[in-house]
């Protein structure tokens, strides 16, 4: 029996990758309709191997399904299952929606959120009679409710009209089955992931968003900051286009605008808006980027962690699986695994990834307890932030995302980046060792890296003397110069990396005491 999915899609990237890769243990085929999207939708569903149909431009969800139904039906399917990946319908739940089909013959299943804003519109009572209250109600929908998890048989599939001009697509599905005198079931399922965005409204979350010249998409970035949010600081770095006269034409009233005289650097605009958040006795402050480059359907999946107590600090991690990964060169991703590798030594954090990630989200807790003042100015503030957090035991998470690229070009020189963030993360390095296994605390590790960090140069000047003396000037060397070599190499590597495996049980354990202290209360 041939089982295929249709996931109608627009501006999806936040839970597609997530929807196909639980949807595909479930169904034979998928189809992904990608109507008309701008974001990463089409190229996630391209790299997860799955049928791709793309809009040129968006036509709605009723002729997305429509095409996604036509595509499906060349395969012969005897089940075409209907599930959106907006975050509201569970792939975990597709069997409770062919068990019906396949032992009691039913028709049409239909997934039912009781007590929640995705419970479906039965459109026909029992006794078959219309319910036009219902109709009028369901007018009132808008294209964003969740709703369309159902199961349709192949008995359904020529009476489907897709006809979403009077009611909304969904609804007018099972109106065509229930006309036809078919049977529709409906059961009841989980919500995948939005439920829990309601705890947000609870919270006071600022976004801080540094910006300079900005003009093309300050407001489209500030525009879209999801209603949750209850403060919204832009720091105009100095900006030298029309960012200002942009920002203010917003009205918005979570919108406060801090103005520098001087091109400061964005590191320093972060930390002023920081300041500013703090202030005004924010709970959790997230940074955005002013081009419009971070997506805000994102935001509940940085914040989650957050409110629920399992970490500090969240941040964005574009480098986890090629879907991710689409909108960034070779190049920039080379660059950016090199940082990592470097960050994870520097910070202790190993379980990081894609360092340079702005997007982030931070309690008020952890950015009090922490120097902020000391916050490197330059593109490297997000390496700084890490290394300080460890430091002081902050828990961090990685929250994966794609990567995100539009209009704006990128004004970094990555030669000079490269230089200035490397040479700062050795500082911040040597920072770490002293105050966290020094100062506030005491490890032997400490030693192992002093002693590493002797060795492994003093053993590549003295292999290079001794090259350089045998080869190229004749001079006679000591048979045993050689082995002292690879004696001081041996040895020093040795010790960086015991050093390495001592700062990692650290971090770990880091990690598991604030989950007890969490489990205990202590976070609430």
């Amino acid at each position: 029996m041939t089982i295929v999915a249709v996931i109608p899609a627009y501006n999806e990237e936040v839970y597609l990758r997530d929807v196909i890769k639980k949807t595909r243990s479930y169904v034979d085929d998928i189809i992904v309709v990608d109507d008309g999207s701008d974001d990463a939708t089409s190229f996630i569903a391209t790299s997860m191997d799955t049928k791709l149909i793309r809009h040129e431009k968006t036509l709605g969800r009723a002729e997305a399904l429509k095409t996604g139904f036509q595509a499906a039906y060349k395969v012969k399917p005897k089940i075409i299952v209907t599930i959106y990946p907006n975050g509201c319908h569970n792939p975990d739940d597709i069997p409770k929606l062919l068990e019906p089909i396949f032992w009691l013959q039913s028709d049409v299943v239909t997934g039912e959120f009781k007590g929640h804003e995705c419970m479906p519109v039965i459109l026909i009572d029992k006794n078959g009679k219309k319910q036009q209250t219902v109709i009028e109600e369901a007018c009132d929908f808008s294209e964003s409710q969740y709703v369309g998890f159902s199961a349709f048989s192949s008995n359904t599939f020529d009476i489907l009209k897709f006809d979403g001009a009077k009611v909304p697509v969904e609804f007018s599905l099972l109106k065509d089955v229930q006309d036809a005198g078919l049977d529709v079931k409906t059961v009841q399922v989980a919500m995948f992931a939005s439920g829990e965005h309601s705890s947000l409204y609870a919270k006071r979350i600022g976004v801080v968003i540094p910006a300079y010249n900005e003009e093309k998409l300050i407001k489209v970035t500030v525009d879209g900051i999801p209603p949750y949010i209850s403060r919204i600081y832009v720091i105009n770095d100095s900006s030298t286009d029309s960012t200002a006269k942009v920002l203010e034409s917003i009205k918005d009233s979570r919108l406060y605008v801090i103005t520098h005289e001087t091109n400061q650097g964005v590191g320093a605009a972060i930390l002023h808006g920081y300041k500013r958040a703090l202030k005004e006795n924010m709970d959790i402050i997230v940074v955005m980027g002013g081009d419009n480059q971070m997506n805000p359907e994102q935001l509940p999946k940085l914040l989650m962690p957050i409110v629920q107590g399992k970490a500090d600090y969240t941040k964005g991690n574009r480098l986890l699986s090629k879907e991710f990964r689409g909108g960034m060169s070779k190049w920039r991703l080379l660059g950016n695994s090199i940082l990592t590798m470097i960050n994870k030594i520097s910070s202790g954090y190993w379980h990081i990834m894609d360092p340079q990630n702005g997007y982030t989200a931070i309690s008020r807790r952890a950015l009090s307890g922490i120097d902020i003042d000391t916050l490197f100015t330059y593109y490297g503030y997000c390496n700084d932030m890490l290394v300080k957090l460890n430091t002081f035991g902050f828990r961090t998470m990685d929250i994966t995302m794609p990567a995100r690229y539009g209009q704006e070009k990128s004004s970094i020189k990555y030669s000079k980046f490269m230089f200035r963030v490397s040479r700062m993360l050795f500082r911040k390095f040597l920072w770490r060792l002293k105050t966290k296994y020094v100062i506030l605390d005491f490890h032997p590790l400490v030693f192992f890296y002093a002693l590493g960090m002797i060795l492994v140069p003093l053993g590549v000047l003295f292999g290079m003397y001794i090259a350089v003396a045998k080869l190229f000037l004749g001079w006679p060397v000591s048979p045993n110069s050689p082995l002292l070599d690879a004696l001081f190499l041996i040895t020093g590597i040795q010790f960086i990396l015991f050093a390495m495996l001592f700062d990692m049980q650290e971090s770990d354990k880091c990690m598991r005491d604030g989950e007890i202290e969490t489990n205990n209360g202590a976070w609430n």
